[in-house]
């Protein structure tokens, strides 16, 4: 199957996470990392401390956005929710992929400029946890059931660990993109992700957009990080 996002430009694919505790804080780095970075990540900690008016601005400004709020709640809820996100100007909004909650989102972002990622398996799990959990597959499989849900019912991307891209390249249809966070530059700590992988690798497995927070945001030089890795993503493109 042909991706149609393997076209995007290099720097159009690094997401940089704001996992920042303040709206300041958050403008400062933007600042910061100027032209170097087209497209931010707003989560729940800046999200709960007015990161939404953040998103709204920085969209109107040309840059993308990125609204990773996980979305999972009755099905009238998540559509009111979706509907607000897409007037705001985001690219991308965050919903966990069950089905229901996948149709109700697809369904309220229609006719709108809103891709719809689905949440596979958290980053953060592996195996034990979903046990722990009470899932009788592991993450390989549940990544799998999801995918074809997500694709059956017709939402725009994935979000998942690189180390799925490449199989879930067989499952998703090609207008779907892949969202790969846990992403860690070569010599990087791995912090409290377990499945992790560089930006060169992730883009040569598949992954057409990759989510990187504190080894930008957190690096002595953020601008010079972000650009190192939009020249691994380059290098990996070019391959």
């Amino acid at each position: 199957m042909t991706n149609k996002h393997a076209a995007v430009a290099p720097r159009d694919r690094l997401i940089v996470a704001l996992d920042l505790p303040d709206v300041r804080i958050a403008e400062a780095m933007i600042t910061q990392l100027d032209e170097a970075v087209t497209f931010y990540k707003i989560g729940y900690q800046l999200a709960f401390a007015g990161g939404l008016p953040l998103a709204r601005a920085l969209a109107g400004s040309g840059k993308k956005v990125f609204v990773d709020l996980k979305m999972h709640d009755i099905g009238n809820t998540v559509a009111r929710g979706v509907e607000s996100i897409v007037s705001i100007g985001a690219t991308f909004l965050t919903v966990h992929a069950f089905p229901q909650t996948m149709k109700a989102a697809a369904e309220a972002s229609k006719g709108s400029d809103l891709t719809i990622l689905g949440v596979t398996v958290l980053t953060s799990y592996d195996d034990a946890d979903l046990s722990a959990a009470g899932y009788a597959m592991n993450v390989s499989d549940l990544v799998a059931r999801r995918a074809r849900q997500a694709r059956d019912i017709g939402i725009g991307g994935l979000v998942c660990s690189a180390e799925e891209a490449s199989a879930l390249r067989d499952v998703i249809a090609p207008s779907m993109c892949l969202v790969t966070p846990g992403i860690r530059p070569a010599g990087s700590s791995s912090d409290d992700q377990k499945r992790i992988m560089t930006p060169r690798a992730a883009i040569a497995a598949g992954a057409d957009y990759l989510v990187v927070g504190r080894p930008v945001v957190a690096s002595p030089d953020p601008r010079a990080a972000a650009e190192a890795i939009v020249a691994q993503i380059a290098q990996a493109t070019r391959q």
